[in-house]
């Protein structure tokens, strides 16, 4: 059983641009415990701010109360008795002392022989135990240190190896490591000290992190540290997501982790950080869990031959099938299976041509829209849709609010209004929405209005409008594509009143 213990609330937080609010630390470290059920969890360092020792006494007595306090962990320096002070009055049990783990530290940044070093180590240590605070040691700069001189390591190791000391943590704390050497340095720690617990801290430096894991572990060591989303100063820490499942499948070793809360939570802690998880990110990332081939559908058909151990229900996710220009009859299928539709083999394969020809336009297409699409084809006519713009008139004049004039046809009838509004397209919604009115209609909410451009288009270039509504409790989408931004949301517009109106 490997263990686990999570840093996002103290090295994720180093990451630029992120900090935390109190109730989101609480918030996180009550996810990370109870729905992930990690080991361990760092939330701190200590002397930091006023703020962060308020919100480390909001968590510990959080955990005290629930059974939790011996899983709480906060950073803490060679510095007497001020570290130990901080985290005591905190409310929390456990140091994580940081120590040098490579003699140029040592010397250059402490001015201190390893001897001194060692000595203050032990002052703290000692006080450490009367205050009944539990401590874990980590060695800075550990990989350095051992690629520059490992007898300096050793040294440290052997004269505190009899200490009160429950975990030596082997930070890469730059993220130098590659994977052959994370394994020997480990293994030798491990041939070195074989009554010692040891902990892995990886960084991302280079892309190696969870690689590095992998490789630690392979080589004995009993816990890995790791942050939501990849979160950390520079590049980055090890992502709980990737390393949870290279453990799992690839090393066939067991964790506490439910992999089932990882989804959730990586999307929680998303929207606090602010940084957004790339699409194509293992196990978390939109992207990770769509085919986009037809080859791959047609696969999955057929005894799941695209399959791998990376199951999306697993993490809390289902698979997607994307549709596009590389669509094929057994990705529509799929789409179709998901929404209950039953189609003949000949209309699927019009539906299959159309999802293709817009493809080629650049237009994605949702699964929102597919029912739309087969509707449209089984009538074979765009001219049959029950409510169509059949024409508009913009008008933008400086110092003047922006007009529109609107014929709206629905069924056999022809409806027109006049409006302004704040911008081009609020005058067309406005004017839109006075004939739904006048006819007791109810219309939607516009939640989300996006525009995208592709990278490096010119001023004619193609515009996708996406548009994101709410109906009677339902959430949808819809898109228009055209030249011009204004006219591409009329048409993601008459796409939803045709959605609504069915």
């Amino acid at each position: 059983m490997i263990e686990i213990m999570d840093t996002t609330l103290r090295d994720g937080e180093q990451t630029s641009g992120v900090s935390f609010a109190s109730q989101e630390k609480l918030s996180i470290a009550r996810l990370l415990l109870e729905e992930l059920a990690v080991d361990r969890i760092e939330i701190a360092s200590a002397r930091v701010s006023e703020g962060e020792f308020n919100s480390v006494k909001k968590v510990s007595n959080w955990a005290r109360e629930n059974g939790h306090i011996h899983k709480i962990e906060v950073l803490g320096f060679v510095d007497n008795m001020n570290s130990l002070n901080w985290i005591k009055e905190a409310g929390c049990e456990v140091l994580n002392l940081l120590c040098k783990g490579s003699e140029n530290h040592c010397i250059h940044q402490l001015k201190k022989t390893p001897e001194q070093h060692v000595a203050d180590i032990k002052h703290v240590l000692l006080q450490a135990k009367a205050m009944n605070i539990r401590v874990n040691i980590y060695l800075e700069d550990w990989s350095n240190g051992m690629r520059c001189n490992e007898d300096y390591v050793y040294y440290m190791v052997e004269n505190l190896k009899n200490e009160s000391i429950m975990r030596f943590m082997l930070p890469d704390t730059l993220g130098v490591l590659n994977p052959p050497e994370t394994y020997v340095f480990c293994k030798k720690m491990l041939d070195k000290f074989p009554t010692l617990h040891f902990d892995f801290h990886a960084h991302n430096d280079y892309d190696l992190a969870v690689a590095n894991v992998f490789e630690a572990v392979k080589a004995g060591v009993q816990g890995i540290h790791v942050t939501i989303n990849g979160l950390g100063e520079r590049a980055g820490n090890a992502p709980l997501s990737s390393v949870v499942a290279v453990l799992h499948d690839q090393l066939k070793v067991k964790t506490k982790i439910n992999e089932a809360k990882i989804n959730a939570v990586s999307r929680l802690v998303e929207s606090y950080a602010g940084v957004r998880i790339p699409a194509n990110k293992p196990v978390i990332g939109d992207n990770v869990f769509t085919q986009v081939a037809g080859i791959h559908a047609d696969g999955d058909n057929k005894k799941n031959l695209y399959y791998n151990d990376l199951l999306p229900e697993r993490f809390g996710r289902e698979r997607m099938y994307a549709l596009g220009k590389t669509s094929g009859k057994a990705t529509i299928q799929k789409n179709l299976q998901q929404l209950g539709i039953e189609l003949d083999d000949e209309t699927t394969k019009l539906v299959t041509q159309r999802v293709i020809e817009l493809g080629d336009k650049k237009q994605i297409i949702t699964l929102d829209e597919l029912p739309y699409i087969v509707s449209d084809v089984i009538k074979n006519n765009d001219d049959k849709k029950v409510i169509k713009i059949v024409q508009y008139a913009l008008s933008l004049q400086k110092e003047t609010a922006p007009q529109a004039s609107v014929k709206l046809q629905i069924n056999d009838t022809i409806y027109e209004q006049t409006a302004s509004g704040d911008g081009q397209y609020n005058a067309v919604s406005k004017a839109l929405y006075k004939i739904y009115h006048a006819l007791g209609k109810e219309t939607p909410e516009l939640i989300d209005y996006e525009v995208v451009i592709p990278p490096g288009g010119k001023t004619n270039a193609i515009v996708q409008t996406i548009i994101t509504w709410q109906f009677k409790g339902k959430l949808f989408k819809t898109r228009g594509l055209d030249s011009d931004q204004t006219v591409a949301a009329i048409k993601a517009t008459e796409k939803m009143l045709n959605i609504i109106e069915a």
